[in-house]
């Protein structure tokens, strides 16, 4: 049968990305509790494609896709972008995987069981050089209390749910749990899914114990993960879904990662 794929372009320009989005495929993901996880994720992939093609092969990412059963790590994820290389003859590879990856946490005092997803992306690029690169993306919520409403006001303060982004180069392995604590740390106090009244109030206590602006929290976060052994650079952004005001705050720090 013909190849149109392989056949000249009627318009000479080289793709940086071309491939499919979307595709939803189970997943195996390493737990530091439990040793594994089982998730759900979106999948991009994608290759370059040079100027003297006119198409790429669709079918053969979701081949690469179908064929692989290996869990979500280092060697794992490198070893599929080479299939995917291979299989389009391509110089690069690209792929993004979205999943939500989930910690039982215990409520801080009556440590009754409770389940909270952490939004993930993990994004790996196999340059014509053969040496990988992964930026590993985490949204992690947390509990802020306005230090300027607690020292101007005689009763209370506002306090609000923020989510804290990270995007992180590592030069080594690193647990999504190692991250995830780094940023409910950097806060007045984590969220957590389950509370009874003994939990709320010493959540409550802590909490107001530890006010922070957002630009606190963006900075503890920053501090953290440049002293962390086997992370190369990082972005992170902080936003506070505001309790008294129409309008969200945010703060941002970039440390060799732009997006």
């Amino acid at each position: 049968m013909e190849d149109v794929q392989n056949s000249p372009a009627p318009v000479a320009l080289p793709i940086d990305r071309v491939g499919v989005k979307g595709l939803k495929l189970p997943l195996l993901v390493r737990d530091r509790a439990q040793g594994t996880q089982h998730t759900v994720a979106n999948v991009d992939v994608s290759v370059d494609l040079p100027a003297a093609f006119k198409g790429t092969h669709m079918s053969r990412f979701v081949q690469a896709l179908a064929n692989w059963t290996e869990d979500l790590d280092y060697a794992g994820m490198k070893r599929l972008l080479e299939d995917v290389r291979e299989r389009l003859n391509a110089r690069r590879a690209h792929i993004v995987f979205h999943f939500p990856y989930f910690v039982q946490k215990n409520a801080p005092a009556t440590a009754c069981p409770g389940i909270l997803p952490y939004e993930c992306r993990l994004t790996g690029e196999l340059p014509e050089d053969g040496k990988p690169s992964f930026l590993l993306e985490v949204t992690v919520p947390v509990m802020t209390v306005c230090p300027c409403s607690k020292a101007i006001s005689r009763e209370g303060a506002h306090s609000q749910r923020a989510d804290v982004r990270m995007a992180v180069r590592m030069r080594g392995f690193c647990w999504i749990e190692d991250f995830i604590e780094i940023a409910e740390a950097s806060g007045s106090s984590p969220v957590y899914s389950l509370l009874k009244r003994e939990d709320e109030k010493f959540v409550t206590e802590d909490a107001f114990s530890r006010p922070t602006f957002v630009e606190d929290v963006v900075r503890n976060v920053a501090s953290r993960l440049a002293d962390h052994p086997h992370v190369s650079g990082f972005r992170v952004e902080v936003e506070s879904y505001e309790s008294i005001h129409a309008h969200n705050a945010f703060a941002c720090i970039e440390h060799g990662v732009t997006l």
